[in-house]
């Protein structure tokens, strides 16, 4: 009987446990497929570790744990910025009052018009614009909102076709400097002025359509496609990382898993 009244969970013993695995799900989320997701499964393991030592009052080491992990967090801060900047872009940009947009954006519920995104379109307009070299960047919108985008270029509400992004692209189209953001398979905004990472170390032959690319992957959880004008060359950026596809189904594929 003393055994249960231990155990005896109350409602706000649940709400608990439901935020700190939701905390801990999202930020597994984040740090997914990055070199940062052996570092946090790590932290994982130590963290469990010192709690089984308390447990079974293994002073010692339950003490040299304890003191790795309080002076840890501050080297945590370092190695997890990206990560932590994307997480608090997500928080200070949910519309609190838009609840069915809230929920999409923490993703309690997998929102279905992302899954729909015309990805086969978006590819092969970024195939037909690489033979012509007609330069292109295009992003696409995950959990960050990126609404405080829109503003800089111009706001639209456009289908995802394949003959919309070619005639955007077009060089003597008045929309096609700058990028465009894509949400839901909607077309939100053209000539979109995006922040330049000019920190990171990338060959000459890429310009300032990947810089801008790498910058607003890396402070946020958006994907890119950018397309050369001088080489035609395809490129794929995520979180900051930018990589060279020649097979289309491959980069296709790649794109659909990331934005699941």
């Amino acid at each position: 009987m003393e055994l249960l009244e231990t155990f005896k969970f109350n409602v706000v013993d649940v709400i608990d446990i439901v935020l700190v695995a939701f905390l801990m799900y999202y930020m597994y989320k984040l740090v997914k497929g990055t070199v940062a997701i052996n570092i946090f499964i790590g932290i994982v393991m130590v963290y469990l570790i010192w709690k089984l030592t308390q447990a079974l009052q293994m002073q010692l080491l339950s003490n040299i744990l304890g003191g790795f992990i309080s002076v840890g967090m501050f080297a945590l801060i370092v190695v997890f910025q990206q990560e932590i900047r994307k997480f608090l872009l997500m928080i200070g940009s949910t519309n609190i009052g838009n609840r069915k947009k809230f929920f999409k954006q923490l993703k309690f519920l997998k929102p279905e018009a992302i899954s729909e995104t015309n990805i086969d379109a978006i590819v092969a307009a970024c195939n037909k614009m690489s033979a012509s070299k007609t330069g292109a960047l295009i992003v696409l919108e995950r959990n960050n909102n990126l609404d405080f985008l829109v503003t800089t270029g111009d706001q639209m509400n456009i289908k995802v076709t394949q003959p919309i992004l070619e005639s955007i692209f077009f060089k003597n189209s008045p929309l096609h400097d700058g990028a465009i953001i894509i949400a839901s398979n909607t077309i939100k905004a053209t000539r979109v002025i995006l922040p330049i990472n000019n920190e990171k170390d990338i060959p000459l032959r890429f310009g300032l359509r990947h810089r801008a690319a790498i910058g607003i992957t890396e402070k946020t959880d958006a994907l890119a496609l950018t397309v050369s004008e001088e080489t035609g060359q395809v490129s794929y950026i995520k979180d900051g990382e930018f990589v060279l596809y020649k097979n289309t189904k491959e980069l296709t594929q790649h794109i659909k898993e990331d934005l699941e």
